[in-house]
């Protein structure tokens, strides 16, 4: 069975650590995602669909991440099974991130301190950068 689920959005709050009561740490913040249509003379609709990250993911997001900044988060789709306050019963979607990712440039790290332009500029590769390989005799598998 295939659970694969990777989305882009703006973060719509600041994340917020907590901790279970064996000390692991979790994070949940909700991605707002546009939809990629829109439906002829309306906006654009948006979903906010909640993230739930764990132990060193989780404290990566809260590191370096806040409200309004840009996210991929993958992983895999769960559903939990609740009853509310009112006596009803609820099933709640969220995605566990196996990792997030940065999509947009920054122009400053939470800090405030300038990142450098090394830092985000990315090289494309050239020949120089690979080896060419004898199909016949270098692959360890056949």
């Amino acid at each position: 069975m295939l659970n694969i689920v990777a989305i882009q959005g703006r973060l719509t709050a600041d994340p917020e650590m907590r901790q279970t009561p064996a000390g692991v740490p979790v994070v949940t913040v909700t991605l707002a995602c546009d939809r990629s249509y829109a439906p002829k003379g309306q906006e654009r609709q948006t979903d906010f669909i909640p993230v739930v990250a764990w132990r060193g993911t989780a404290e990566f997001i809260c590191r370096y991440f806040r409200k309004g900044q840009m996210m991929i988060a993958d992983g895999s789709l769960q559903t939990r099974k609740y009853t509310d306050k009112s006596g009803n019963n609820r099933t709640a979607f969220e995605i566990v991130a196996d990792g997030v990712h940065f999509c947009e440039k920054k122009s400053a790290d939470v800090s405030g301190a300038p990142v450098s332009a090394s830092a985000m500029i990315f090289s494309a590769g050239n020949a120089a950068d690979f080896l060419e390989m004898d199909m016949d005799n270098d692959l360890p598998f056949s």
